[in-house]
Parts: structure tokens; sequence; C-alpha cells
């Protein structure tokens, strides 16, 4: 991100996003690759908008004995807030975040996701 400071940009590290490594399942991120390629953002992006809805709604109905089998590393940044929120909101349903993360991913608003530019935005 950048900010004017006495008429220059200066950038400057978005201190509201932190780094955060979990496992996902490698077919849902390659999805998530295509569809955020076509819509102009980011995976991290349809990932915090597909979280946001989880919590407002505060319930999961997920499986864990269909938990996918092709899990990879990936890291990435997410809002620091969601992020704790998710932590907490796993926690108190007995899931791991990276379940919270691939369930949320069928509730992902495209339209009110942050688009690619989100992270050179001026402020």
């Amino acid at each position: 991100m950048w900010k004017l400071v006495n008429g220059k940009l200066i950038q400057t590290t978005d201190t509201s996003r932190v780094k955060f490594r979990t496992n996902i399942s490698q077919s849902i991120l390659e999805s998530l690759k295509v569809i955020a390629n076509e819509n102009n953002t980011h995976v991290n992006y349809l990932i915090e908008s597909g979280l946001k809805t989880i919590l407002v709604q505060d319930i999961i109905l997920f499986n864990k004995e269909l938990r996918p089998t092709d899990r990879i590393q990936y890291k990435t940044t997410y809002d620091k807030e969601l992020l704790n929120n998710v932590k907490e909101f796993a926690k108190k349903n007995n899931f791991f975040i990276n379940d919270v993360i691939e369930y949320s991913v069928q509730f992902i608003d495209i339209e009110n996701s942050k688009n690619s530019s989100y992270k050179h935005r001026v402020e």
C-alpha cells in the first residue's frame, strides 16, 4: 500500500494484514486461482470473502469424514482481525482452520471481494 506524506508517495506495509500458513485442498486452490484470474482478484481475497460470510452465519455444517486428501501447504496474508475471528470460530466449533477455510469457499461473494489492485491503494 502507498501513503501520501507531504505530497510524496511512500510505499508501506499494510499492518492490518498478517502472514498465515495452512494446508488446503490442492483442487480447491486450483479452482480458486482460475476464479481469481477471471475476476481480477487474488485467491486470499476470495477466501476472505467466504470466511466473512461463515462468521456472519455463525454455523458450520462440515463432515470431518469427508476431508480432502489432496491438501498442500498454502502461504498467504489475511486481514489480522478476520483471521483471529476465524481462529476463535474454529476452536469454538472444534474444527481446524483449514477445514473452515475449505468450507467457506462455497460462500465466496465475488462481487464484494477486493480486486487485485487493492494492495496498491493510496491512503
